[in-house]
């Protein structure tokens, strides 16, 4: 058991022997033992064996494994990037559409929240109405049109900056 929790360590936890390192390395076991479920013991167990060489190895295990996610988040990135790329140039309002679709939305849910409804809730008081007034709830809708605000603000600089495109 103890030579294939060794393994386990060295394929999951490449950082383990920084963790372990420190002052906090009873923590640390305890808290490895409690996540994968077994002895703590097991584990002080095995990582007092392990040689120099091994937590050397160890940590060039986890430089490489941090290089193959930076590669990997670089590509992920440059897709998006592509994509993006190709749904600006399309004169397709399905797919170029959309966002100007959600901003008009979100606009004129701003509009009757800000403008509409305050005239008309005055307008009708001022006229002897005394019903309720239906409240609707605009936490979703605030929150995208503060998010495509800052999105516009981006692009308004993209703009001044002579960066943007033609949409």
């Amino acid at each position: 058991m103890s030579n294939s929790f060794a393994d386990l360590i060295k394929t999951v936890a490449p950082a383990l022997a920084t963790a372990l390192g420190g002052p906090l390395a009873g923590a640390a076991v305890g808290f490895i033992a409690s996540k994968l479920g077994v002895d703590p013991a097991v584990v002080e167990q095995t990582v007092a064996g392990m040689t120099p060489a091994d937590l050397v190895k160890m940590k060039e295990m986890d430089l490489d494994f941090q290089k193959f996610m930076a590669e990997n988040s670089i590509k992920l990135d440059l897709a998006q990037i592509q994509a993006n790329a190709v749904e600006a140039t399309s004169a397709n309002w399905f797919v170029a559409g959309w966002r100007p679709f959600v901003g008009w939305t979100c606009g004129v849910g701003l509009a009757y929240v800000a403008i509409a409804e305050p005239v008309a809730r005055f307008v009708a008081l001022m006229s002897g109405y005394t019903g309720v007034f239906p409240l609707i709830d605009t936490s979703l809708t605030m929150q995208v049109l503060l998010g495509m605000l800052g999105l516009a603000g981006m692009r308004s600089y993209e703009k001044g900056k002579g960066t943007a495109g033609s949409h």
